[in-house]
């Protein structure tokens, strides 16, 4: 089955405001009833930005406790996060399901 424009367009939104951290949840939540592919790319993506919410977490008390210099570890951490949303975009747009890499699932 063909997936209607608008559904695509906001699951693509679903991961791509995830570079904005908080943009991932507000679509989702606001657009989770439209449409059942909506509610699975914006769990995904939800997901996907509180797994990267505790690398932030972890990556700022290494940098703590190594005086600063375990803060070169933000550029990888910040252009996986990059990518995989570009990914998974890329993917909602064509109206197929992403599932990230590196994740946890914490809301099914």
């Amino acid at each position: 089955a063909d997936l209607p424009d608008d559904a695509k367009t906001m699951g693509m939104l679903c991961h791509l405001l995830g570079i904005t951290m908080i943009g991932t949840l507000i679509i989702w939540l606001i657009k989770k009833d439209d449409h059942p592919f909506i509610d699975q790319e914006g769990k995904e993506a939800t997901n996907f930005q509180i797994t990267a919410l505790i690398g932030w977490v972890i990556v700022s008390i290494i940098a703590a406790v190594t005086c600063g210099f375990g803060g070169i570890l933000y550029l990888p951490l910040w252009v996986c996060i990059l990518i995989f949303c570009i990914m998974g975009g890329l993917k909602a747009k064509e109206g197929q399901a992403y599932r990230y890499p590196i994740i946890i699932r914490f809301i099914k």
